[in-house]
């Protein structure tokens, strides 16, 4: 527990000195939230002067009309730091596999340099595959969701690319999950499809056993007067990736009430739901018996692609509306 609350406790200060530091620039609350924890998570010590350079070479580097001129730039400045010794080259291969993600008919924006990123730390896939699969993925995914599926799972169809398994297999291992979950009472959306696509990437575990742990966290957390609503399957799904006890439950509900009752966090309590289960989760992903499963690596492969849905998120909601106040 004291390795949590000091990552509360640097989380907290973090992103009051985010605060203070960018009191100047036009930025969500929750954007400032994520980058603290980006830091926190990754135990990287924050330095604002790199931080700064680094988010304003990303502007210099990018066009007019970029995502990237606007606060994606801060997250992405962040999500690179946090990983790399030389994040201005890295940007760099980031940029290359975003306009090769643009050559294969992936749209143009937020989503799309976010799963370039998501492609950055794969290196065991030579680009080009990787790119040609995600693709796939997407066509497939879109043949069986049309509605739901649009460039907002980008960053996923990046993640899923780097699985073993083929196209085919993926997409009937994704739908299992999906109509399977809806029957058992979890509602139809995007959000359902994002904890399919979580449960599909952990091969180790036979799919009945994940699909009763979701059912088992859901039921936990109710029991602990804590409804889960959708927009929180995702959490529900990397919980049942690390299987956690009625501890780790107590130790997340803790968390949340003490991010509720920080003056500026209380008016963000589903984020801090959020930011409670990967910072209890990141204390679980360094035990030995995850690391010999190797989960350890899924557990941060999906930490990283939860970082992504949700800032591409925000960089989608800022844009649309920027646009309908008249920008181009």
């Amino acid at each position: 527990m004291n390795e949590l609350q000091n990552k509360i406790k640097d989380y907290v200060s973090l992103f009051h000195q985010l605060r203070r530091e960018l009191k100047w620039k036009l930025m969500d609350d929750n954007v400032k939230m994520m980058i603290a924890a980006s830091y926190v998570i990754n135990k990287k010590g924050f330095d604002f002067q790199r931080f700064n350079q680094l988010s304003n070479h990303i502007k210099g580097e990018v066009g007019m009309f970029s995502t990237l001129k606007s606060h994606q730039r801060f997250t992405t400045a962040a999500m690179l730091d946090v990983r790399y010794q030389d994040p201005k080259n890295k940007f760099s291969e980031m940029m290359e596999l975003y306009d090769l993600l643009v050559s294969h008919r992936f749209s143009r924006g937020a989503f799309t340099y976010i799963a370039a990123l998501v492609l950055l730390s794969n290196q065991e896939m030579d680009p080009q595959t990787a790119v040609k699969k995600a693709m796939e993925i997407y066509k497939a995914m879109k043949k069986e969701h049309g509605i739901l599926t649009s460039s907002s799972d980008y960053p996923l169809v990046a993640m899923l690319a780097n699985h073993e398994k083929g196209v085919e297999e993926l997409i009937e291992r994704m739908e299992y999950f999906y109509h399977q979950l809806h029957d058992k009472g979890l509602r139809k959306g995007n959000d359902l499809q994002f904890l399919s696509h979580i449960l599909s990437l952990d091969t180790s575990n036979n799919s009945q056993v994940l699909m009763d742990r979701c059912q088992q966290m859901i039921d936990a957390f109710r029991m602990q007067g804590e409804k889960i609503k959708p927009k929180f399957y995702p959490e529900v799904g990397m919980l049942s990736l690390v299987n956690p006890s009625d501890d780790v439950i107590r130790d997340i509900l803790q968390v949340k009430d003490q991010l509720d009752q920080e003056k500026k966090l209380k008016w963000h309590k589903d984020m801090n739901f959020r930011m409670a289960v990967n910072f209890v989760i990141s204390t679980h992903t360094e035990d030995s018996q995850l690391l010999e499963t190797g989960m350890a690596t899924t557990i941060e492969t999906i930490l990283q692609a939860q970082q992504a849905a949700l800032i591409a998120t925000m960089a989608g909601t800022t844009a649309a509306a920027s646009s309908s106040s008249g920008g181009s």
